[in-house]
């Protein structure tokens, strides 16, 4: 029986090393709103569903600088919504600006200095 064609690997999470764990862990899930999958309290690592991927939190002793080299991108339904939820919950977000490409767009840092942005299509056409 030949296997289906393969399209190249499918991205299952992204991996966010973490001193502060739990308070991280809670921050996503409050501050974005991410369902927590998997929660292994021992073993300091928690799974967040963010849309058709995931967010796991690992804690570890050091976790190192981070960096500007990359961001997280969350696409929204309501960006005005999002910013509010993330200035509630004392994120540094600039607010929403508009971009030539179509979409709204703010950025904002999670409390380990991760770098977030949240983007929102300003029309009904479809996502590429």
């Amino acid at each position: 029986m030949a296997s289906p064609a393969s399209h190249g690997p499918s991205l299952f999470c992204v991996e966010i090393r973490t001193t502060r764990w739990a308070e991280l862990v809670e921050w996503y899930r409050t501050a974005l709103g991410l369902r927590v999958l998997v929660r292994g309290v021992d073993d300091g690592y928690a799974l967040l569903g963010a849309g058709d991927t995931r967010i796991a939190i690992l804690a570890r002793p050091e976790a190192g600088p981070t960096s500007p080299r990359f961001s997280l991108a969350f696409e929204v339904d309501d960006l005005a919504h999002a910013h509010a939820r993330l200035t509630a919950a004392g994120a540094t977000a600039a607010p929403p600006a508009a971009h030539a490409e179509g979409f709204r767009e703010l950025t904002a840092i999670d409390p380990d200095g991760n770098r977030l942005r949240l983007f929102a299509w300003g029309d009904s056409r479809a996502r590429a």
